[in-house]
């Protein structure tokens, strides 16, 4: 049911983005769309996707924000302040209470809750020969996925260092 909430929350976030004036909203907005899906993700029991998702969007928001913040800043300091503060408190209650209900689907610590976890536990030593689980489950068993993640990182970050370097002839 969160899940549903969260989507009809994006798509309306989507639909403002594309009708809102200035190109700063538009971008605050699809952060907002993006925390969502994030949110979406530990409801989900994708915790390792949101966790990318949550340090993806911070850079692209980072990037993006740094882009548009000259061009737009005095249409956005204008006389908005009173809509700028109550859009910034709903934000804030919306991103909260769902962050609460990420929370409480959380399982009791050291107890898995999926099949393939009691799998990892039960196997991983014996079959990787690793002495520390998590690395057994890291590099072996999701070696892909963590190949996959470091990459989007490594790609974001090469991203960011490229939009806020200072442009410029190279000094001799």
């Amino acid at each position: 049911m969160e899940v549903h909430i969260l989507l009809i929350f994006m798509i309306i976030g989507a639909i403002v983005a594309l009708e809102a004036r200035d190109l700063l909203s538009s971008v605050i907005v699809l952060g907002v769309v993006s925390f969502a899906l994030c949110l979406a993700f530990l409801i989900l029991k994708a915790p390792d996707l949101a966790i990318t998702q949550l340090v993806v969007e911070i850079l692209c928001l980072i990037i993006l924000i740094r882009a548009t913040i000259k061009r737009d800043l005095p249409l956005a300091i204008e006389g908005r302040w009173i809509f700028n503060t109550i859009s910034t408190v709903v934000f804030i209650c919306v991103f909260l209470y769902f962050v609460m209900l990420a929370l409480r689907e959380l399982p009791v610590f050291g107890e898995p809750i999926m099949a393939v976890v009691r799998e990892y536990l039960e196997k991983g030593k014996t079959e990787t020969g690793a002495v520390n689980l998590v690395t057994a489950v890291v590099l072996n068993f999701r070696a892909y996925d963590t190949l996959g993640e470091a990459a989007v990182l490594f790609t974001s970050i090469i991203g960011i260092v490229a939009v806020l370097r200072s442009p410029g002839k190279k000094k001799d």
